[in-house]
């Protein structure tokens, strides 16, 4: 029978089968002497060993048309990065971090920006003058109390891998979303301004007609891979209409006379805040290959 992996926990892998309900799984160990490991997200195929203690194996897991590292979820179709306005303040160079990953994997990405209770009209504004030009689509919550509508339209038809640091309101807006699964929420450490982490492993959560969210442990840092310097301004949006006008060939936009890139920077056109990261990232991908 085939299933979809919803959650995976110490070995175990829950699989719902459409009609059949969720069943208890163990991957058979072929997918671990190919290196092979199953993902929340995965369509698999299941041998059934108990009907009415609902367990089996997992005996293949079909093609993937998508798969993430981190959040490592498999077959989504968009992203949803959340950040909260305030409370703790927007770590800018993570976020970009994580749009430049999903950048290199192909996945159309939203920012959510949540508490907007918490919020002045000019934090709005500011944000939107640092994304304007990256064709990314933003939304501004408050999942506490504020319309979600909005959100859901975005959600749905799609699978969204739902992510984003801990302490952001990623589990209270999941609860508001659906109420099919409660999420546990948690407080803000007043010390470091960080949360605690709440989500304790990716879970593949059905909101309504093929609208699936995966809600994915927060995360505090990410480290780029598998990213060639060369290649990192590709992942920069609105770099994409300056690239071909440089004088030189492999322009990094960093000390090189003449570039476009640094033009549109200088003219507003570029966020700087965004600018600064990308040189940022540029230098830690240099001084990955150099070590």
């Amino acid at each position: 029978m085939i299933g979809k992996i919803i959650r995976g926990i110490a070995g175990f892998y829950y699989v719902y089968i459409e009609g059949f309900g969720e069943y208890e799984c163990k991957a058979k160990g072929i997918f671990r002497n190919r290196k092979i490991k199953p993902l929340v997200g995965d369509d698999v195929e299941v041998e059934i060993l108990d009907k009415d203690l609902k367990t089996g194996n997992i005996v293949d897991i079909l093609e993937r048309k998508s798969e993430l590292i981190r959040p490592a979820v498999a077959n989504i179709d968009q992203a949803m990065i959340i950040f909260a306005v305030s409370d703790p303040a927007p770590n800018y160079n993570l976020l970009d971090r994580f749009l430049v990953m999903m950048e290199q994997q192909g996945i159309k990405t939203i920012i959510c920006f949540n508490k907007m209770d918490m919020a002045e009209e000019e934090e709005r504004k500011k944000i939107e003058e640092v994304y304007r030009n990256t064709g990314y689509q933003i939304l501004f919550t408050n999942a506490l109390a504020g319309n979600i509508e909005e959100v859901k339209a975005v959600l749905r038809g799609k699978s969204t891998a739902l992510a984003g640091p801990s302490g952001v309101g990623k589990s209270s807006l999941t609860n508001r979303l659906q109420s099919k699964v409660s999420m546990q929420t948690g407080q803000i450490s007043e010390k470091i301004k960080r949360g605690k982490h709440t989500t304790r492993h990716s879970e593949l959560i059905y909101m309504e007609g093929h609208t699936y969210l995966l809600d994915t442990p927060g995360f505090s840092s990410l480290y780029l891979k598998d990213i060639e310097k060369e290649d990192l301004q590709t992942f920069y949006p609105e770099f994409d209409h300056y690239l071909d006008q440089c004088r030189f060939i492999g322009c990094a936009h960093i000390n090189e006379p003449d570039c476009a890139v640094k033009e549109a920077l200088n003219e507003g056109k570029i966020s700087e805040g965004r600018y600064e990261n990308y040189k940022l990232l540029y230098e830690e991908l240099k001084n990955q290959k150099k070590y």
